[in-house]
């Protein structure tokens, strides 16, 4: 047989295998269930259900969805889930009883979820993708992927379901914090970090899992920052912003793809022939398999209403180019149906399990299906792993406001009061996509803080309130703590987190109390959760109020995941630190900025506005982007790009090799940038681009080229970009990318609004 032969090819093996196979079979191998309804456990035994044996005995399953996954959502707690020994031992008895059990032996694909790391118990949690954006380190990414692709392959998944590669109009949005941010090249730079990082250089490594681009595409685009809601998108603006890091990925070797939930002008994603075959397949060379979100094609009946029943939806589905179904039997159990009724030819469906079993051979699953569970062991979470986390968390903060450099604050500065709903609730720093986790392995901002004090400074504490709770019952306490100390740090923001069981917190002593009724849910941000405002919920404005009036040194820390929008806050704090969701070791990065052993480095790649209704709000909005409102201009309360240092930077003898160039032509831009505080330091040094005459209208400033560097005080270095043409390039008049001639301004600095310029021309040499 030579699909079990690995000396024939990959496309000889998955043609011989689909010849082999009855129309069952096929269709398995197109469905995904739900992989943590496939074991029991009683104990420390654990049996496969027999609802999964009766799937494996009707034809198969081709591929299992979250078999480690372990949140609220599928019922897998800390208790009843399954630790890295324990989750290789039963991929492998998963796997072991499919092969064993079906006639062809096909082994299954394992999808996960790794947004910032495995979502599975004991896997290492990073920050959240919009804290990895705000490092403008691609490097350091690609090693954080890497990571990932360890931890999640060594309990044997081997495809995960990111990078989320979605372009963020309205930071409403609740999924946010899922993305790289609002600059479709940043993102694409992410996106090939990410591709690379988690494929590594060969799919059939033990190292190595399949990358899932999602979501395809417009996501990000939806109205008024509604998860899901229609994305209204020229075919010009989506193939410049929305499909741009997409194909970037896709060009790297990107071997999966999902479709959206929402609609492009009026066609949804899920059955998009013209994006699914026509751009994906056709002219991008995809040679991946596309699987839908949950429940996307049952939407196209019962939400899209563009199907007259679930039959005809699968059928849509299958013709724009979808591959796999995530979430059940459903569309499996319609193509059968729909076959059987001429619908759909076999052949029609044989094009999909093709892509399929191709990335199975790719992965090397027929070679070896299991995996190791000591290796699991050993290395999921190991201490390189965490370190790697509090690496990731310190370069992705960002330092909004210093007045009067009140940080770094000294460690031998007196009393320290660390107050806020944020400030020691692990579940509230490490964002949506989270597994339970063991308390000793999260860090919090008070653990940090106080870990750094330990022996020197006296450390005091009390949440004052929750997120969400109009209750004021803990501020007495609150202000009692902070009026014995003489600085206050206020850890706040919003939460991702779903019910963990951790019931509610006693704002009296701060304590987590295990309750079995019903408490108010602290969760603003995350899926599902969008917002009409951007202010702090609850009356966490109130607490910050009451602490400023005390008269000491304030320094606000966010934890969230999407900008906040609090003018007395940026007029009223010493300091403000933008810390996102930082993960497990999110306590000790923080700490690690507060007290200046690490000069903060991290930039915005989001636009925060001063006030709601400037959204949506960019810093790449057209030249034509109207006048300002009666109540306040259109300018960002931190433009993109921004971030503060402990110590700054100097920006000299910006030049080009050659002021023209033909269009297919390089050109070297160089800059001299000189550390010139007193302390070492990173920067992120970022060119734009302007085209200042075109033939459609175009944005004022596009970046096309960031570099981050360190440098010792008084430190020059010269920093150089290759504009070649595809920072030069926008889609035309007839929507194919061209680069026109003309003058383009060459902008590089430190942010979008403190630039040095100069001028290029392209000319018909």
């Amino acid at each position: 047989m030579k699909y079990l032969d690995a000396s024939y090819s990959i496309d000889e093996r998955a043609a011989d295998l689909i010849e082999r196979m009855n129309l069952e079979e096929k269709i398995g191998q197109l469905v995904q269930p739900f992989g943590w309804q496939t074991y029991e456990r009683a104990g420390d035994i654990v049996e496969l259900t027999e609802s999964f044996k009766e799937a494996i005995a009707k034809g198969g399953v081709g591929s299992l969805y979250g078999v480690l996954r372990a949140d609220p959502w599928t019922g897998v707690t800390l208790e009843t889930g399954l630790s890295p020994r324990e989750g290789a031992e039963v991929t492998n008895q998963i796997q072991k009883y499919a092969i064993e059990h079906t006639r062809l032996g096909i082994p299954i694909l394992f999808g996960e979820e790794c947004s910032h790391g495995h979502m599975a118990i004991g896997s290492t949690v990073f920050p959240v993708p919009i804290g990895m954006g705000s490092t403008w380190n691609v490097e350091l990414f690609e090693r954080m992927c890497r990571v990932v692709a360890v931890e999640t392959r060594a309990q044997g998944g081997t495809a995960t379901y990111s990078p989320v590669l979605d372009v963020v109009r309205d930071p409403r949005w609740g999924r946010t914090e899922e993305t790289f941010g609002e600059d479709p090249f940043l993102i694409s730079e992410m996106a090939v970090a990410a591709v690379h990082g988690l494929q590594g250089d060969a799919l059939n490594s033990d190292q190595s899992i399949i990358a899932t681009l999602k979501h395809f595409v417009g996501y990000g685009a939806s109205e008024g920052g509604r998860n899901a809601a229609p994305a209204h998108l020229g075919p010009r603006e989506l193939k410049e912003k929305d499909l741009l890091p997409f194909q970037r990925a896709v060009e790297a070797g990107a071997r999966s793809i999902m479709t959206a939930y929402n609609e492009v002008d009026g066609v949804p994603c899920t059955s998009n022939q013209e994006l699914l075959t026509n751009v994906l397949r056709e002219q991008w060379g995809f040679e991946g398999f596309v699987i839908t979100d949950c429940g996307a094609i049952n939407m196209l009946y019962h939400g899209h209403q563009i199907a007259e029943n679930e039959e005809d939806a699968a059928c849509l589905a299958i013709r724009a180019g979808v591959d796999m179904e995530m979430s059940g039997d459903n569309f499996g159990k319609y193509l059968q149906s729909a076959v059987e009724s001429n619908k759909l030819n076999v052949s029609e469906i044989d094009e999909a399990v093709r892509r399929v079993l191709r990335m199975k051979f790719e992965l090397g699953l027929f070679e070896r299906p299991y995996v190791d569970p000591t290796h699991a062991a050993n290395t999921i979470g190991k201490a390189e792993h965490i370190e790697l986390a509090r690496t990731t968390a310190r370069e992705g903060i960002v330092l909004l406001k210093n007045n009067a450099n009140t940080l770094p604050l000294s460690a031998s500065l007196g009393k320290i009061a660390v107050v806020g709903p944020n400030a020691n609730n692990i579940y509230n720093q490490l964002g949506d996509y989270t597994s339970p986790q063991q308390r000793q392995q999260i860090v919090t901002v008070l653990d940090g803080v106080s870990q750094k004090c330990a022996g020197r400074v006296e450390v005091k504490y009390a949440p004052g309130c929750r997120i969400k709770d109009p209750s004021k019952e803990g501020f007495q306490t609150a202000m009692q703590c902070a009026a014995e100390a003489d600085t206050i740090i206020a850890v706040v923001g919003g939460s991702s987190a779903r019910d963990f069981g951790e019931g509610t917190i006693d704002l009296k002593t701060g304590a987590a109390v295990i309750t079995d009724q019903s408490v108010l849910s602290d969760m603003d941000c995350g899926e599902g959760f969008d917002r009409a405002e951007l202010g702090l919920s609850g009356v966490q404005l109130d607490l910050l109020k009451e602490l400023r009036a005390l008269g000491k040194p304030l320094v606000v820390v966010y934890l969230n995941g999407r900008p906040i929008i609090e003018p007395w806050v940026d007029d009223h704090a010493d300091a403000i630190l933008e810390a996102w969701y930082p993960g497990q070791e999110g306590g000790n990065a923080i700490a690690d900025v507060l007290f200046g052993d690490y000069n903060p480095s991290g930039r915005l790649t989001l636009s925060i506005p001063k006030h709601v209704g400037q959204l949506p709000i960019s810093y790449n909005t057209k030249r034509t982007k109207g006048k300002r409102y009666v109540e306040t201009d259109l300018n960002p309360q931190y433009p993109f790009g921004f971030g503060l240092s402990y110590t700054s930077f100097q920006y000299d003898n910006l030049r080009l090799d050659q002021s023209h160039i033909a269009w297919n032509e390089p050109c070297i831009v160089s800059v001299d940038v000189t550390n010139t505080g007193s302390m070492a330091g990173q920067e992120v040094v970022q060119m734009y681009v302007s085209d200042v005459v075109s033939s459609v209208t175009r944005p004022a400033k596009e970046l096309k080229g960031f570099r981050k560097i360190y440098l010792e005080p008084a430190e020059t270095k010269t920093v150089q970009f290759t504009i070649i043409a595809k920072e030069l390039q926008f889609v035309g008049p007839n929507l194919e990318w061209i680069v026109e001639q003309g003058e383009f301004r060459i902008m590089v600095g430190g942010n979008v609004e403190d630039l040095h310029q100069t001028s290029l021309y392209v000319v018909n040499k």
